[in-house]
């Protein structure tokens, strides 16, 4: 599955995001399914996608054979690029979700948590909703990787408010994800300690999400794997 072909296509598709929306988010989201199925049986599962936006994810989730419920915050992004929003989507903040202890199989979330102000309080209530022995998976971008700017990337590396001044400056207008407001510094070294630290789950594993797993040897080394992981997926069991 981790292979530097995957690697190749994904970091391709990545720059086509705002180009071609249809062949951005459909690679990811079928990567992504294909990455859970390595992990569970889909099949019949329910899962909840904290984050689940325009609807990429619900058609490959839905095709594997699980149940799937979308959350979202932003109704403009369940609408994003023409979709239309799924029946029982809800809508809720991921912070606080409207749902009840051990309600899902397994609890998703793709990178979202570099765009909450208190994204291990979004953790935790993942780890909360999901069913004993159900999986968590926790992905999300790393502040000091090369796209931790998002579209003001790479001048987030001298400041975040500098780069999104900087892109309101070049573009006319405020970048989507704004430094501050929409937009977090978030880290590897956050993250494993808030998965070691967890009172209710058990890490399954913490690797960077996109490499190849001949490079995953790089999320052993602080500072370096800030830089050059890109993206670290959290992955815990419910006990």
């Amino acid at each position: 599955m981790a292979t530097w072909k995957r690697a190749a296509k994904l970091f391709t598709d990545f720059q086509v995001e705002q180009s071609d929306p249809d062949r951005f988010y459909g690679t990811m989201a079928s990567d992504s399914v294909a990455q859970m199925q390595c992990l569970a049986n889909l099949e019949g599962a329910h899962v909840l996608d904290v984050g689940g936006g325009p609807g990429y994810w619900a058609d490959a989730f839905e095709a594997a054979g699980a149940r799937y419920t979308p959350l979202d915050a932003d109704a403009g992004e369940l609408a994003l690029h023409g979709r239309v929003p799924l029946p029982g989507t809800v809508m809720g903040d991921g912070q606080a979700l409207p749902f009840r202890t051990g309600s899902f199989d397994l609890v998703y979330s793709s990178n979202v948590g570099e765009h909450v102000r208190h994204p291990w309080t979004m953790g935790d209530e993942m780890v909360r909703v999901c069913r004993p022995g159900g999986l968590v998976f926790y992905s999300y971008t790393l502040w000091y990787g090369p796209w931790g700017g998002h579209e003001t990337a790479p001048w987030h590396y001298v400041n975040g408010r500098y780069a999104a001044q900087r892109y309101r400056r070049e573009k006319g207008h405020e970048p989507k994800n704004l430094y501050g407001t929409s937009l977090f510094p978030v880290s590897m070294a956050q993250g494993i300690r808030w998965a070691r630290s967890q009172p209710n789950a058990d890490v399954v594993d913490i690797i960077p999400r996109y490499l190849p797993s001949s490079l995953f040897w790089t999320s052993s080394l602080p500072v370096v794997r800030e830089i050059l992981t890109w993206n670290v997926a959290l992955i815990l069991r419910r006990r």
